[in-house]
């Protein structure tokens, strides 16, 4: 007898029969049994075998679990972690681009001068809650000094940040590098392409990023193939999924939002190139200009991320003429903050976590979305109940409603602490900003929520300027006189429902 074109034996051959017989007799029930069991111990094995939060972990085991055979194949999709694998490739990429610019440091030229620079500008606070606090970056961002000699100047809205933008595109003279998060194809992105692609054939160089996933739309409607045959002109989306490469992460987005034209002005904050509506009206936003020695990470930012994407050679990106001498343009000490899931990651956090903790009087927040990690949650308690005056500004209804709702599921504990919340009336808050004490801003692109600070490639600036910490100060209060209290008893009272389904949206805080 045969089967399958191997000749077995009569024992055999009765053994198969007896193999076949016993199947056949099995219910498919007990079959299909078998394998939810065999495929959720399977799931478990694979969470279990390195460290990851407990609430994912445990959602997914839920999901497996309660939904045989599409909990597994859904956990197989979109559980596994394959971001320390992703991240690792950028972070080899980061260290790489870090040694070449040390190489042109170290030589006679080009930037030489650079580093001669950062040792004439090297500050330290003036007071010692800053200067504790600015010891512990160093650890954490080493690479990014503490430089003194910047001006940071607030921009609320498109109203005052675009068209000072535009006119510093059209001023150009050598190059313009504009990356972005989302770059629509409406009236604002169209002027802005349109300010790009005139200096570029007047000579100018320009480089535009923008992330893929954020510009969908755009990229679908063609926005940037018009502008493909511009000469000086290169656009490029930044993306780590490729499915040729079996690549199918889009979790690791660029969220990073910054110009910088000709190395000696900078613009960074909230505001993507796009007309920022909503159904409530222009959304409130803060972006900021930028002078002086900073600009220059701001700009080593950039190219690090170009020449990741384009491979274009770190000789080039460290070119003298992008990297200009930097005169003295205010009094603001300021160190640029990197974060992503590469050897950054977490950094944003980790500052915002220690300024929170070592506040001695006052912690003010502006926050688009607020879905932190643990560790930031519990910072924020104990400065409450330390006595410190924390006060988080929230919008009133998120533009993202299970990010909102995720959010509004620690107001509770936060209440009970003593944290005083208030929720921005319309138009919606878009702003990121963090002042302590009153010496100390964080401000950037950075969200307080999970995603900003674990997935997304962010650029923050740490702050330390008591006058430009007034001025954040004033417009975060004013924020307030716009906002309602969220009361503690009120906020209790809610109905059974709504409690339900802010908890059910909690439970994706992990990939929030």
């Amino acid at each position: 007898m045969c089967y399958s074109g191997v000749k077995v034996g009569e024992h055999g051959k009765g053994v198969v029969q007896l193999v076949m017989t016993f199947c056949q007799n099995i219910p498919w029930w007990a079959i299909g049994t078998f394998f939810h069991l065999a495929s959720f111990v399977l799931v478990v094995c694979h969470c279990l075998r390195s460290r990851r939060e407990a609430t994912s972990a445990l959602l997914w085991i839920f999901v497996a679990w309660s939904f045989p055979f599409l909990g597994p194949l859904f956990y197989l999709s979109f559980g596994i972690n394959r971001l320390p694998a992703k991240g690792w490739v950028k972070a080899v990429h980061d260290r790489h681009f870090l040694e070449a610019r040390r190489k042109q440091e170290q030589a006679e030229f080009p930037l030489a001068y650079w580093r001669a620079m950062y040792d004439m500008v090297k500050a330290e606070p003036a007071d010692a809650f800053s200067r504790g606090l600015d010891r512990a970056m160093d650890a954490i961002v080493g690479d990014f000094p503490l430089l003194s000699g910047n001006c940071i100047e607030l921009l609320v809205g498109e109203g005052e940040a675009y068209p000072v933008m535009l006119a510093a595109i059209r001023s150009a003279k050598h190059h313009i590098h504009l990356q972005t998060f989302i770059f629509s194809d409406d009236v604002v992105g169209r002027e802005f392409m349109e300010a790009l692609a005139a200096k570029a054939r007047e000579g100018v160089e320009v480089r535009v990023l923008y992330d893929r996933f954020g510009s969908t739309f755009a990229q679908l409607r063609g926005l940037f193939r018009r502008y493909r045959r511009v000469p000086n002109m290169q656009i490029v989306g930044w993306t780590q999924a490729n499915p040729l490469k079996r690549q199918f992460q889009i979790n690791l987005r660029n969220h990073r939002k910054a110009l910088v034209v000709d190395g000696g002005m900078a613009f960074l904050g909230g505001m993507n190139i796009n007309a920022q509506q909503t159904h409530s009206g222009v959304v409130r936003d803060y972006h900021f200009k930028v002078r002086g020695p900073v600009v220059l990470e701001l700009q080593y930012t950039f190219m690090r991320d170009w020449n990741f994407m384009t491979g274009e050679g770190a000789e080039r990106c460290l070119k003298e003429s992008y990297f200009r001498h930097q005169e003295a343009a205010g009094r603001a000490t300021v160190r640029l903050l990197n974060s992503g899931p590469t050897d950054e990651m977490g950094a944003i956090a980790d500052v915002i976590f220690m300024a929170i903790t070592s506040a001695q009087r006052e912690v003010l927040i502006a926050s688009a979305y607020f879905v932190p990690t643990r560790a930031i949650l519990q910072a924020l308690r104990t400065a409450a109940l330390r006595g410190v005056d924390v006060r988080l500004i929230v919008p009133y209804r998120s533009n993202h409603i299970y990010a909102g709702m995720a959010g509004q599921a620690l107001y509770v504990e936060l209440l009970a602490a003593g944290v005083r919340i208030f929720r921005r009336r319309p138009p919606f808050m878009h702003a990121k900003a963090c002042v302590v004490d009153g010496t100390f801003v964080l401000v950037g692109t950075a969200n307080m929520d999970v995603r900003s600070l674990r997935l997304n490639y962010e650029t923050n600036l740490a702050i330390h300027d008591a006058e430009f910490a007034e001025v954040m100060k004033r417009i975060l209060l004013d924020e307030l006189s716009q906002s309602d209290e969220v009361i503690e008893a009120a906020w209790n009272g809610r109905s059974p429902l709504k409690r339900f389904a802010e908890n059910l949206a909690a439970l994706l805080m992990p990939v929030l």
